[in-house]
């Protein structure tokens, strides 16, 4: 049996129960309430019969016409019922016009208010329609899920609508920035392998055709070769990183080092960054609590802030690298004094490919992917980094807990 025949039946034995219940209390013969009981019960199923009838014939009606329908047949079963029983016990027929007229009041209630009850639900139906169209449309409404007149179901599934259609919309400005942000590295991506792959083709067709064939000149364009082929190799390189970090498919290496020793590597691959360019490195560490993290992947996304902040930096100026507790974790803060980050540009600086303005742009030399390898790396181990503008330059914050 389904729950909704379950139900009928439940509710027809309850309402047995009441009228036997009544009866009793009231000292009306048992054979009288069974006469009773039956003869309701027959007007009432002949008059619930045809209405369940008419109403099958509003099936694809407008609500409104349909509680219409309901109101009237609850009304009929209840004066077919009554009506039956009336004439089994020969009521007067002045009791009978009264109830007639008691009737016919509460029909012109009842009627009224299944007629309000079906506007109230069509206006919510389409509110709910028109919050449904929204989201296709991309266009959600902050209110949207309020104020739907009707029965509480309809409120809650305009809330959900509501709730939906924000998400998608949220979905769908993120798929915009990320398309954005992909033909954006496409297009970097382009110009760095064209730029160095087409100077190792001049140069290999210049040998092969031994247009160079004196030694200092073949010395110097098979160093060139092999410089852009290593820059190719890192952007290589990088591009598999961050393909792995956005794909969730990155794991940190088993091998695990305490903080201060990751620092203290980091450090030293920079020195001779920082040298060449004529930028002083400086230390302020504090001791470090133990905090282990993953030797390669950390490594590379410090080497990451110190390489950008090296390379932004002019010559004379300075980084410096600061590390502090922070509770059970730790902090460490690159410093550099590249001039600063454009307010606007600040929230992007960690997007893929992003290189701010000309001055950070091509001629600074990157892929565009390091801050972007290095945030990925960053919060594979819990962490966070940030940046903010600091005096002549930037300040970048890693945080780690415990």
């Amino acid at each position: 049996m389904t729950p909704r025949r379950t139900a009928t039946v439940a509710v027809l034995a309850a309402g047995l129960i009441v009228a036997g219940v009544i009866a009793a209390s009231a000292g009306i013969p048992t054979s009288d309430t069974v006469v009773l009981v039956t003869v309701a019960g027959l007007g009432s199923g002949a008059a619930f019969l045809a209405g369940a009838m008419v109403l099958r014939r509003f099936r694809g009606r407008p609500v409104r016409a349909q509680a219409l329908v309901v109101a009237v047949s609850s009304l009929l079963v209840t004066v077919a019922g009554v009506v039956a029983a009336a004439l089994a016990m020969f009521i007067s027929t002045h009791d009978l016009v009264a109830l007639f007229i008691v009737v016919a009041v509460a029909t012109a209630v009842a009627v009224g208010a299944a007629l309000q009850l079906g506007d109230d639900i069509d206006a919510g139906t389409r509110h709910v329609g028109d919050l449904a169209r929204t989201m296709v449309d991309g266009a959600p409404d902050a209110s949207a899920g309020h104020g739907v007149t009707g029965p509480g179901e309809l409120t809650a599934l305009a809330a959900q609508l509501a709730d939906v259609s924000a998400r998608l919309d949220e979905s769908r400005s993120r798929e915009r920035a990320l398309e954005a942000s992909r033909r954006e590295l496409i297009a970097w991506v382009s110009h760095d392998l064209r730029s160095p792959l087409a100077t190792i083709r001049a140069m290999a067709e210049a040998l092969d055709d031994a247009v160079a064939d004196d030694p200092d000149t073949v010395v110097r364009y098979h160093r060139q070769i092999r410089g852009d082929a290593e820059r190719l190799t890192e952007l290589v390189d990088d591009l598999f990183e961050l393909s792995r970090i956005n794909s969730g498919t990155l794991r940190l290496g088993a091998e695990t080092v305490c903080l201060s020793d990751a620092v203290a590597d980091a450090l030293a691959g920079a020195a001779s960054q920082a040298s060449v360019k004529g930028v002083r490195l400086m230390e302020q560490l504090d001791p470090l609590p133990r905090v282990e993290v993953s030797a390669r992947e950390f490594t590379r996304a410090l080497n990451n802030l110190l390489d950008n902040a090296i390379r932004h930096t002019p010559a004379g100026g300075r980084v410096v690298v600061r590390s502090e507790r922070d509770g059970d974790g730790a902090v460490l803060q690159v410093v550099d004094e590249c001039g600063g980050i454009p307010e606007p540009d600040l929230a992007r600086v960690f997007d893929v490919a992003f290189r701010g303005d000309v001055t950070r742009g091509r001629d600074a030399g990157g892929g565009g992917l390091g801050l972007a390898i290095a945030r990925g790396l960053v919060e594979a181990h819990d962490g966070s980094v940030e940046v903010a503008n600091h005096e002549r330059g930037c300040r970048f914050t890693i945080r780690l807990p415990a």
